[in-house]
């Protein structure tokens, strides 16, 4: 059940993410973003991209919240 709210919140953080940087995805914020996630090279699909990429929402999520996810 902690995964799906945490799905649930990781979509409203990336949203958020998105409102704040004004949905610029190749704007200065997201290039360093992407830079500094996957510096050693993109993922071979987009599903393992998206992937990712709801993991570190997820993350968020927890880090917001005052978890660690440990």
């Amino acid at each position: 059940m902690s995964f799906m709210f945490d799905t649930l919140g990781a979509l409203y953080q990336l949203f958020r993410l998105g409102l704040v940087t004004g949905f610029r995805f190749r704007g200065p914020y997201w290039s360093w973003r992407l830079q500094t996630a996957f510096g050693r090279g993109y993922p071979q699909t987009r599903l393992e991209l998206a992937k990712s990429i709801l993991e570190y929402g997820r993350w968020v999520h927890r880090m917001r919240q005052g978890r660690s996810g440990l």
